[in-house]
């Protein structure tokens, strides 16, 4: 390696391929059995004891995910064959006894089937490299510049947010950091790009499925030009929409200059569907510069080992989320009555969630590294997407009162950018210091009650402020309070409400009901219970952990839907400059 260090020198090749200090291949020959043979070569200045770990988890993805439990195989020697002893001291740690400093050869096997985690995948069509669950580094060569060389099968194609190598299917990058947030795809897909306000956008499609390309990239295009209307400037020049179209798996995930987006491949043809994934792909693209250019200091710098635990994950997702129909909206991909539906779903969905009285936003952020899902998380959490957004609303708000309309939660972050982009951290300290400039008013008081504790308001004043209604679905339905998946007929009960019906007949997650007043569900639970009225009581049969268990309900009725948000029958002047203020669009 120093022969090739002198031998860049001499040729004046300057670019950082030729300056790599730690080289990586993946090796891809039997990708039916989604293997891959890792190796990393590097300069150990040092003779003893050198650590290799592989992360626990993934930047975008807050919870420990073990992504070492795909290696084997490891073995380490020196460049010239000498072995290195080694031990395996934790699940994704190896330390090595180095003998002589010199050139270190390490190796190993991945198995990557882990599609779903967006972590690791490799079949006969495709490989997705995500490099926190392939590449390993050591304190030492964390900091320095690399490149990864992918040796794939004939006729497949590599993408990355990375700079590309001298090599065809190569990347490079200026340190650990940035291979860990600039994901791989590599394989047979399908490929656009197009250029807008002199950047570069790649949109790479793997898998087959309902999708239009044209379309989508005819769509990304009108919408990654509305990004000047939160930031001024941008923090990449090229950006990659990596899209998967697939089975059985959805979801998506911010990186550096780059995003991954796993659909069902039939998702994507109705007005829904399609709505769907540009929402998605907005979100992603507002992590850009919201938790990749500036992000809370707690995440500063990643520590792939262990949790950063952080009170203000809200402002990472929940925030994403807030801006993400707003930049869609602006432009023309979703039409006005589009966005004040999705706001009716989220109200109802926040009334509808009991944890909101009892976990903050701000609890929720530094929680999410354990969060539960399913029953206990309705109950007795929120999280920091949806109660984000409306925690992001809210201070939205405040800031255009405080300001007489002329400072809103876009400027907020765009300060956020301007003065964090290039540390990175920021702490609660710095929003609220931003909100003072921006108003004169100290948002101290705001944050202890909306952020450090439970979100408290009242949905009807909120939408009032922007001249707008939430109308209540005229349609009555039964509602019991839970949600359940029907096997045979029968109801698993997933989650059950808190102060529901169902909660105080003592029906709880797992339950297996079964019949309704001594008759044999046939269609699932819901579907029985039409043919009743509310306040009427009927006798459910259910089984608890093997055990055939009876329980008095008494029904209730609600609403059917989330209803709609209009806009109010004669708006003020007041309201109409509001909402102008808000969305940069007309009532």
């Amino acid at each position: 390696m120093k022969f090739l260090k002198v031998f860049c020198v001499l040729i004046s090749l300057l670019s950082l391929s030729c300056w790599a200090q730690v080289q990586y291949q993946i090796r891809i020959e039997q990708p039916e059995h989604h293997l891959a043979q890792v190796q990393m070569r590097f300069e150990q200045p040092t003779v003893g004891a050198v650590t290799l770990h592989l992360p626990a988890w993934r930047s975008g993805k807050y919870q420990i995910m073990d992504l070492a439990n795909g290696v084997s195989l490891f073995n380490a020697k020196m460049a010239d064959g000498t072995a290195v002893p080694f031990v395996k001291t934790e699940k994704s740690s190896w330390r090595l006894q180095v003998p002589v400093a010199g050139e270190l050869v390490v190796s190993y096997q991945i198995y990557a089937n882990q599609l779903g985690g967006r972590t690791r995948h490799i079949d006969e069509t495709h490989a997705y490299i995500n490099a926190s669950a392939y590449l390993m580094y050591s304190e030492h060569t964390k900091a320095l510049p690399l490149q990864v060389e992918l040796q794939v099968p004939q006729g497949w194609k590599s993408y990355s947010g990375m700079q590309r190598g001298a090599e065809e299917h190569s990347f490079i990058a200026a340190n650990y950091d940035v291979v860990a947030d600039s994901p791989i795809e590599t394989g047979v897909s399908q490929y656009r790009s197009f250029t807008v306000d002199g950047r570069k956008y790649e949109l790479v499609l793997w898998g087959e499925g309902n999708y239009n390309p044209d379309q989508m990239q005819t769509d990304l295009s009108k919408l990654v030009a509305q990004a000047d209307s939160i930031w001024s400037g941008y923090p990449y020049q090229n950006y990659l929409f990596i899209v998967h179209a697939t089975d059985g798996v959805r979801g998506a995930t911010e990186h550096l200059n780059s995003t991954v987006i796993q659909r069902d491949r039939f998702s994507f043809a109705s007005r829904t569907d399609y709505l769907e994934f540009l929402s998605t792909a907005s979100h992603e693209l507002v992590h850009t510069w919201n938790v990749k250019a500036y992000r809370p200091a707690e995440l500063v710098p990643y520590d792939y080992l262990n949790p950063n635990y952080s009170r203000l994950l809200w402002i990472s997702e929940g925030s994403t989320s807030y801006f993400q129909n707003q930049l869609l909206l602006r432009a023309g991909l979703m039409s006005k009555t589009e966005f004040y539906a999705d706001i009716a779903k989220r109200l109802q969905r926040f009334l509808q969630t009991p944890g909101r009285e009892l976990q903050s936003v701000a609890e929720s952020s530094f929680d999410n590294w354990i969060a539960l899902g399913g029953d206990h998380a309705l109950n007795f959490s929120v999280n920091i997407y949806s109660e984000g957004y409306l925690a992001s609303w809210l201070l939205d708000l405040w800031l255009l009162e405080h300001s007489d309309r002329e400072a809103s939660y876009r400027a907020l972050h765009n300060q956020l950018y301007q003065r964090f982009g290039k540390t990175t951290a920021f702490t609660a300290e710095d929003v609220q210091k931003i909100a003072l400039d921006l108003t004169g008013s100290s948002l101290q008081p705001f944050w202890a009650t909306q952020v450090e504790q439970p979100l408290n308001f009242q949905p009807a004043e909120l939408l009032k402020a922007f001249g707008l209604e939430w109308q209540p679905g005229k349609e009555q339905e039964i509602y019991t309070g839970v949600s359940s998946a029907e096997h045979m007929g029968f109801s698993l009960l997933k989650t059950v409400e808190r102060g529901s019906a169902a909660w105080n007949a003592g029906l709880t997650a797992e339950d297996l009901v079964v019949a309704v007043n001594g008759l044999q569900l046939k269609k699932g639970l819901a579907e029985r219970l039409k043919d009743f009225k509310a306040g009427d009581k009927v006798l459910l049969n259910f089984f608890r952990q093997g055990r055939l268990q009876q329980t008095e309900l008494v029904l209730q009725q609600k609403a059917k839907g989330p209803g709609q948000v209009v806009p109010v029958a004669k708006p003020s002047r007041a309201q109409k400059a509001m909402h102008q203020a808000w969305l940069g669009v007309a009532l």
